[in-house]
């Protein structure tokens, strides 16, 4: 039996296999015809004072066909226990969600999704600024590495300090150092150095067809001699040559982040909008119903 289907890293095989070793417990689901995987969904549990255990589903279910995901938002209380469920959905209408009883936690986000295709292909694809920018990064005697993502390479550090500073949230560097340390070879870092001296940096995860960027970290030296799109773009050529489809380069929040908005949309990247996160609590399913679709849209 083999999986085709282009899984983001919530919903991936070495996800999972890191949240088990961690002691997080992930449950996998799948549905599949002729022998081929036509649905799959990743479920992680969390246990709260009070509430008790809620699951999650992140990115999730994925499939080709959005009449699949479709057709799985009525039939999934076949398979659960009852508890809360917290459904952060791809290729789901908020008519469709709030028909099957979920109630809206937060909007949905829009990420940069980069497809790999030839280096001819992407670099046409490239924004003007931003080819120009990679031009000159590469002019200018940027050197770039890779290495596989060790425990300690100084990037866990920086997206520490760079997380605390800038005040968001993603997975934890020691996620990612885990996750580097259970799949070996599925974590890459990209090195930019100018002089001798190291500039800038990246970090990718990689899980099936698809590919993560997951973090990143420019000094000031790194931004004035655009390091960050000479990395980027060794890193898709790389990515590509593995056998990788997609990029997901994350979310874009023009409001907090605009700087990094722009530089994501620059790459060519396709943009995809999320479902949105939305909660099914048995109490809650029948005013989840009948909510106004203006309020859930």
């Amino acid at each position: 039996m083999t999986c085709d289907l282009p899984l983001p890293l919530p919903q991936s095989v070495p996800f999972a296999k890191t949240c088990t070793a961690l002691g997080l417990p992930v449950r996998h689901h799948k549905q599949q015809c002729a022998g081929r995987v036509t649905l799959s969904w990743q479920v992680q549990s969390r246990t709260l004072p009070l509430l008790g255990r809620i699951d999650l589903i992140s990115r999730g279910p994925v499939s080709q066909d959005p009449q699949h995901s479709i057709d799985w938002l009525w039939r999934w209380q076949r398979w659960h226990d009852g508890r809360p469920l917290v459904l952060n959905a791809e290729n789901l209408s908020a008519t469709v969600l709030r028909g099957a009883g979920f109630w809206p936690v937060m909007t949905p986000a829009s990420l940069a999704i980069l497809p790999l295709r030839d280096e001819q292909a992407m670099r046409a694809a490239l924004a003007q600024k931003w080819r120009n920018r990679l031009n000159r990064a590469l002019a200018q005697g940027v050197s770039i590495s890779r290495h596989d993502l060790k425990s300690g390479h100084w990037i866990l550090q920086a997206e520490r300090q760079q997380a605390r500073a800038k005040r968001y949230r993603g997975l934890p560097p020691e996620f990612c150092a885990a996750y580097a340390r259970v799949n070996p070879g599925h974590a890459a870092v990209f090195e930019a150095r100018r002089n001798g001296a190291p500039v800038a940096a990246a970090a990718f995860l990689r899980h099936g067809a698809m590919a993560t960027w997951q973090m990143g970290y420019s000094s000031p030296a790194g931004r004035r001699c655009n390091a960050m799109n000479a990395l980027l773009w060794r890193a898709a050529l790389w990515l590509k040559e593995q056998g990788h489809s997609l990029l997901d380069l994350g979310t874009l929040n023009a409001q907090d982040a605009p700087g990094l908005t722009h530089f994501k949309r620059g790459t060519g990247a396709q943009i995809r909008t999320l479902s949105g996160t939305w909660l099914h609590m048995g109490s809650l399913a029948p005013l989840a119903r009948r909510l106004p679709i203006r309020f859930a849209a």
